[in-house]
């Protein structure tokens, strides 16, 4: 008896359908395509393990249909930040549940988000040893009474709840300036350039940063300027690196001239290994574990940015650098 040969395509067992969502308008939605989309890549990598992937593109006006869309499919893979011109998720979220109460895999599941795609969990993880001194405030007034004495200790790193892009980071440092009016030199993650003005007056920019439930403030890193290493996650498992000198709160001229696009690498690369370890043998059992969120609930892709601590304190952590 002779068989016909299989194809690659007709050898592969088909595992499922999943969408890849973003935010788009309706332009976006008529032309997208997976092998012209800025997901090509993963369209095609999820294909060559067997799973058939067709892109959705979201925004408020069409929640009904991406709803009924997704209603079809097996998962999806959501690639929305918190906030995109001027907009946030909270529509898509509340989809997202209905859907997944429905059995849709979803990733990142939107209350897994909350655990640990915010800010907050740099609070609730400071006792780990990847931590620092991490302060949250809950209410403006809060935050009102508590910085300026942080401050005094040097300069602080202010950041909104839910963000993204830089959006809502601040780095913060005191000037010498009467006591009835204390002033601050702050300079924007976003910007180039740094301001003063009053405490107050900085204050009063941060109030809206509260309707995301809290601001988190950590003292300013100054290694910051070497660089920060991105360690990208499949669930549990380390997938890869990214190294990139940044500008983003850097003041120094020249630290800010060397800053340039974020560099690529495997998960073998020698340089890593140690954080490779830490990743996936310490931290993110550690933090399943401290946000009770089960293994198979963690997103399918992650990432988290780590930075050098303060060489004064090296020697002493050194083991967990």
């Amino acid at each position: 008896m002779n068989a016909e040969p299989l194809s690659i395509s007709e050898s592969t067992a088909r595992l499922g359908r999943i969408a890849i969502l973003w935010r788009g308008d309706e332009a976006a939605r008529r032309s997208a395509r997976p092998d012209t989309s800025r997901f090509k890549t993963v369209f095609a990598a999820l294909a060559d393990v067997g799973v058939d992937a067709e892109p959705v593109v979201y925004e408020d006006d069409v929640l009904d249909a991406v709803r009924a869309q997704l209603a079809t499919l097996d998962g999806v893979l959501v690639w929305v930040n918190p906030i995109h011109k001027g907009r946030n998720r909270a529509n898509l979220d509340a989809l997202l549940r209905v859907v997944a109460a429905r059995g849709v895999w979803v990733s990142a599941h939107p209350d897994v988000i909350l655990k640990m795609g915010t800010k907050e969990v740099l609070h609730r993880t400071r006792t780990m040893s990847w931590g620092c001194d991490t302060a949250l405030y809950r209410t403006a007034d809060a935050m009102r009474v508590e910085l300026p004495a942080r401050l005094a200790a040097g300069p602080r790193v202010i950041k909104r709840n839910r963000g993204n892009g830089g959006q809502g980071v601040w780095k913060v440092e005191t000037l010498a300036s009467p006591r009835n009016r204390p002033m601050v030199r702050v300079l924007d993650a976003t910007k180039d350039a740094s301001e003063e003005l009053a405490l107050d007056e900085f204050l009063e920019r941060c109030a809206e940063y509260f309707e995301d439930d809290c601001v988190i403030d950590q003292p300013f890193q100054a290694r910051l300027s070497e660089g920060v290493v991105r360690c990208y996650m499949a669930g549990d498992c380390c997938a890869g690196f990214g190294h990139q000198k940044v500008k983003a709160l850097v003041d120094a001229p020249a630290a800010r001239a060397e800053a340039g696009p974020r560099r690529y690498t495997f998960n073998a690369d020698p340089r890593f290994q140690r954080l490779r370890r830490l990743m996936e043998n310490e931290w993110t059992p550690q933090l399943t574990s401290l946000l009770d969120i089960p293994r198979s609930d963690l997103p399918m892709i992650w990432d988290a940015d780590f930075i050098l601590i303060a060489r004064r304190v090296a020697d002493r952590l050194k083991s967990k650098l």
